[in-house]
């Protein structure tokens, strides 16, 4: 569950950066942070004052989220009773923060989201976006949260907090130690939950008094809700003086600046154990005195509860660097179940340089850079040698800063580049501070670089008139305010060595190039920061180490998914950078896998941009526009077929149509490489002399079906040679039938005579085709042309060359005397998912190439087939062709690696368990087809785009198949149905939608009944075969499935296991064979050798 927001706002400082907050607002929506159903309404809504606190940029956001509502609502005016229904979440980002300029909110954490649809940095806010979205918020009643973005805050899954009859305002609360709250707020409460004060840095004895039994007390945490009611009565005070000038209305309207604290103007005014009197009287000043008697007055009746979530952790991040760097480096006191982890979201050439204990994010780290342990490195792209020493903080340093840092060993320092705007002039500054430094503290009892000032003063010749003016009092000289940072100089430009030199100062030219400069401290400097420019910076590094992980990820071969980054560069505007890299990696690599890979990343990149719209990804590929790319890449020429490619596409980005089938295109070229790459099978293709029978007789081949029972998937190209395959087989006659055949005989003419016939080998004519001419072979690599599969056997068993200059009827004549006519037959439905195209283009090419004179082994025609196929273009994998081609119960398996080769072992079970298996053994035809075209290029799409299920998945296909073996060696029928039912689940995440309604409700029938079942082959229809729990059920069965309603029609059938395995035989002229086991009339037979 989550909550769903009617408004999200997010509150900033004035001073020019809500642009670039909204823009980080919709960046969230675009790639799917903001839950699966984001808010209608987002607003970055900048503070009216400087320094309003939280309390007035609460009421100003709460007006602006309202006004919104009311114009949604068709209103001309401001009416609260928009916040009835409403969800509103309103985040502060609260005050500057000294080590990240975007501030508290934006502060990237070292967290990787790989399950998250678009990749990016993790920022604190979305951290915390996250806990209020799916934890906290969940259940709540319409109102609005208010949270702030200065800590660190993790939940439960479960926070456990109790809605029933909520009324008034509810602060969130977590436990802490009492230690931890002497410089932090803490509630004290009564017996029924309410609060009865807020403490803030309170004494022992007053932190005391609100522990709980267990030692520890409720820390404030900046979270808290307000029902509708007290949100509506919050609403109200807006137009009612002072309170009025804490809005934008009243900065329009003239009203003198108001600054008021959430908690301690707004919240406290509810507590049970405060007077009206003394809150009234605690305000600082005239105005807020008469602000928090409105307060009282419009809020004080409403109760107000407090939740404490067990288990929940606080950390507010402080000005201490120590903290801060603590904070990200997986340290006990960290957030470390937000899954904090040593490299985020960079590329690091030496990545063993990396000491545990230290923190990489968004970065590119090229050569040897070391990086000790409680160090982090956040925003830089730097270039080794370069060795950082531990307590270093080093954030938005640019790749020509790495000279500048080669002579300086760093330790305990704070090093930071910062993009400033000094009017309308952009420009860079270094800043360099100690990691023990305080910022405000007086510079007669405090640090800089971690040294005492005075002894700062002696090492760098440095003097205080450089720093302060002379009028500002020595007890208000600090940190904060030193003019130490170089801005300007007026003949030279500045660098990071102008901040470095007082990490090792040498007297004299730098001492005095220092004073020459124009110099800022941070106090005047953090107005100038330019966020946008900042932000924009930090998303130009994380596309850059982006193009760096695909090159990574491609060329290491490694189980990455990169259409997360792919998705993101599209909404971020950086897909031309993505393409570009893409198209170096395919073009460059030198290997045909890895180029495919890339072109399919390429189509994700393209489908991406069409947003949903232009038709669905997978259509038709072969425009003549593309064809001299294809052309290139079917030729050998990957780098030249690539570059025709992205020539190409640049012609169909205009509009979302034109971009869909650009990325078909690339998964056609894709395809193309797939299929070389399957093609280096051929060399396990070996092919002998055999006699030449006599002309006009028939080489008969009959086959059984197949059962997949584990694996399949891994077996389909290019999962099969990238991840590793394991498929268990059976080969099964299909009620006492080989259901599958072919029969060719040598014919006088110089001719192909192509002749498909019903069910069995006496069955009628069903198509008929002669091919003359070369040209009429031309299409077999369209599936769907008539006589395609048996074109493509002719071509690949090469009895027939092609393309050629010698005419067909030439080469028939000087070869063979004559042409060639075959027969195929199949009593299985078409899309039955047993294997039938596979096997039946097995049994064809068993008998041409006998039927030629040639004899080849069972391991070369399961390879021949894949070659077959491939050329076909119809991409199938081995399972189906080893299922049928190999006698009995198997296991065939196949190596990530090229070349392809397949591997079958013969499964030895216990005397009798085959008897046992065909007795437990039922096909029930479902009625349903689908073809397995249409399930694979979604398969091999989310297989190159590394999806996590996909992955996992196949890993899953593979151990499930070891498992089947073992059960089946064991002759252990429940344990094999358990297999059974895992792959189907397996195959259902693989291909999901593969489960038509009808077939699901026929398997919750006939569960009860059977140890497993699973729908053959890729699924969505076809035959589904059942392990019955009792034998003979065939009977049972039936009237099991007669009494379901809305099966359509269905029939059972009887399996037995093969163990004979397909024939080849010569036989007369004139044949009336079976397609059944020992009813041959074979005049002559030649047994095809296994292997």
């Amino acid at each position: 569950m989550a909550a769903e927001w009617s408004v999200l706002v997010l509150t900033c400082q004035r001073g020019g950066c809500v642009s670039a907050f909204q823009r980080e607002l919709e960046a969230r929506r675009l790639r799917g942070g903001l839950g699966p159903r984001p808010p209608p309404l987002l607003l970055a809504v900048e503070d009216p004052w400087a320094h309003l606190g939280s309390g007035g940029a609460t009421l100003n956001a709460l007006l602006v989220a309202a006004e919104h509502l009311s114009a949604r609502a068709g209103c001309t005016v401001v009416t609260s009773d928009v916040l009835k229904e409403a969800h509103i979440l309103i985040l502060h980002t609260g005050r500057d923060f000294s080590f990240d300029d975007c501030g508290r909110a934006f502060t990237c954490l070292p967290v990787e989201e790989p399950g998250a649809a678009a990749e990016a940095l993790v920022c604190n806010l979305d951290s915390l976006l996250g806990t209020m979205t799916h934890q906290l918020c969940v259940g709540s009643p319409p109102g609005v949260w208010v949270c702030s973005t200065d800590m660190l805050l993790t939940v439960p899954s479960a926070p456990g907090i109790d809605w029933d009859g909520f009324q008034g305002v509810r602060v969130i609360a977590v436990p802490g130690s009492q230690a931890y709250a002497r410089n932090h707020g803490v509630y004290l409460t009564n017996e029924q939950g309410l609060v009865h004060n807020i403490i803030y840095r309170g004494t022992e004895a007053q932190i005391q008094q609100c522990a709980g039994p267990d030692g520890t007390v409720p820390l404030v945490c900046g979270v808290v809700f307000f029902s509708s009611d007290a949100a509506e009565q919050l609403l109200a005070t807006h137009v009612i003086p002072p309170l009025d000038a804490c809005t934008y209305m009243g900065l329009d309207s003239g009203a003198p600046p108001i600054q008021l604290s959430l908690f301690f103007d707004i919240v406290l005014c509810m507590a049970g154990g405060v007077t009206e009197q003394d809150f009234v009287k605690g305000g600082g000043d005239t105005s807020v005195r008469n602000a928090r008697s409105v307060l009282w007055a419009a809020l004080h009746a409403f109760p107000l509860s407090m939740a404490c979530i067990a288990n929940a952790s606080y950390d507010y991040m402080t000005t201490s660097a120590s903290d801060h760097i603590r904070s990200l480096t997986l340290l006990p006191s960290s957030a470390s179940h937000l899954c904090f982890c040593k490299t985020a979201h960079s590329h690091v050439d030496q990545p063993c340089l990396l000491e545990d204990g230290s923190s990489v994010t968004n970065c590119l780290l090229e050569g040897a850079v070391r990086l000790a342990a409680s160090s982090v490195i956040q925003h830089c792209h730097l270039q080794g040698p370069l060795e950082i020493g531990p307590g270093c903080l080093l954030s938005g340093l640019s790749v020509g800063s790495s000279p500048a840092l080669q002579g300086f060993p760093l330790r305990d320092v704070v090093l930071q580049g910062h993009h400033m705007r000094l009017r309308d002039l952009p420009c860079r500054v270094f800043t360099l501070t100690g990691r023990l430094d305080d910022w405000q503290s007086p510079a007669e009892r405090a640090t800089y670089l971690n040294m005492p000032w005075a002894e700062f003063f002696h090492w760098t010749g440095i003097r205080e008139g450089d720093l302060w003016d002379a009028e500002t009092p020595q007890g208000s000289r600090c940190l904060l305010n030193a003019r130490l940072f170089p801005v300007l100089h007026a003949h030279e430009a500045l660098g990071l060595e102008d901040v470095l030199w007082l990490l090792a100062p040498v007297a004299g030219e730098r001492l005095a190039r220092w004073r020459a400069a124009w110099r800022m401290s941070w106090q005047e400097l953090l107005p100038c920061l330019d966020k946008a420019a900042e932000l924009s910076a930090r998303q130009a590094l994380f596309f850059l180490q982006g193009q760096h992980k695909v090159r990574r990820v491609l060329l290491g071969r490694q189980d990455s998914s990169l259409l997360p980054l792919a998705r993101s560069a599209v909404h971020e505007g950086y897909h031309e950078a993505v393409l570009g890299t893409l198209d170096e990696v395919a073009s460059t690599a030198g290997d045909a896998g890895i180029a495919a890979r890339a072109l399919s990343c390429i189509a994700e990149v393209l489908g991406c941009m069409a947003r949903g719209e232009g038709g669905l990804r997978s259509g038709p590929a072969a425009n003549r526009e593309w064809a001299s790319a294809f052309g290139r890449l079917e030729s050998g020429d990957i780098a030249g077929g690539v570059r025709e490619l992205a020539a190409e596409r640049q012609k169909w980005m205009s509009r979302p149509a034109l971009l869909v089938r650009a990325a078909r295109h690339y998964e056609g070229a894709e395809q193309i490489l797939v299929r070389q790459a399957v093609m280096s099978s051929c060399q396990f293709v070996a092919v002998g002399q055999a006699e030449l029978p006599p002309l006009g007789h028939w080489v008969q081949v009959a086959c059984p079906a197949r059962l997949d029972l584990s694996g399949g998937w891994s077996d389909t190209p290019p999962i099969t040679y990238e991840h590793g395959g394991a498929v268990v087989d059976v080969a099964v006659l299909v009620d006492g039938c080989w259901p599958i055949g072919a029969r060719v005989r040598r014919i006088s003419e110089p001719e192909l005579r192509l002749v498909s016939l019903g069910g069995t080998p006496q069955s009628e004519v069903v198509a008929e085709l002669v091919c003359r001419e070369l040209e009429h072979l031309q299409d077999y690599c369209q599936p769907h042309a008539p006589g395609a599969l048996l074109k493509a056997a002719f071509i690949c068993t090469q009895v027939v060359q092609f393309p050629s200059q010698k005419p067909l009827q030439a080469q028939l004549m000087e070869s063979f005397r004559g042409g060639f006519e075959v027969h195929t037959w199949s009593k299985l439905p078409h899309g039955s998912g047993l294997g039938t195209s596979s096997i039946l283009a097995g049994a064809v090419m068993a008998s041409l190439y006998r039927a030629a004179g040639k004899a080849a082994s069972t391991e070369s025609l399961i390879h021949a087939v894949l070659h077959l196929e491939q050329r076909l273009t119809t991409g199938g994998g081995w399972q189906d062709q080893v299922g049928g081609l190999v006698p009995g119960i198997k296991i065939g398996r196949s190596k990530a690696q090229l070349p392809l080769r397949v591997e079958v072992e013969e499964i030895q079970v216990p005397d009798g368990f085959t008897q046992t298996l065909n007795d437990h053994l039922l096909l029930v035809y479902t009625g349903k087809t689908r073809l397995a075209r249409n399930l694979l290029q979604d398969v091999v799409r989310n297989w190159y785009a590394r999806l996590p299920s996909a992955v996992q998945n196949a890993d899953a296909l593979v151990s499930n198949a070891e498992e089947c073996a073992q059960a089946l060696r064991q002759g252990n029928l429940p344990l094999i149905g358990k297999c059974l039912d895992c792959y189907w689940e397996q195959k259902k995440c693989m291909a999901p939608g593969c489960e038509p309604l009808a077939v699901g409700r026929m398997m919750d029938a006939l569960r009860p009944y059977v140890y497993g079942q699973c729908l053959a082959g890729a699924g969505g229809g076809g035959f589904l075969y059942v392990l019955t729990r009792a034998p003979r059920q065939k009977e049972v069965l039936h009237q099991i499935l007669a009494k379901t309603e809305g099966l359509g029609n269905f029939s059972i059938h009887s399996v037995e296991v093969d163990t004979g395995g397909f024939s080849v035989k010569v036989v007369g002229c004139d044949t009336e064979d079976s397609a059944c086991p020992g009813e041959h009339t074979a005049v002559k037979a030649f047994a095809l050798t296994h292997s």
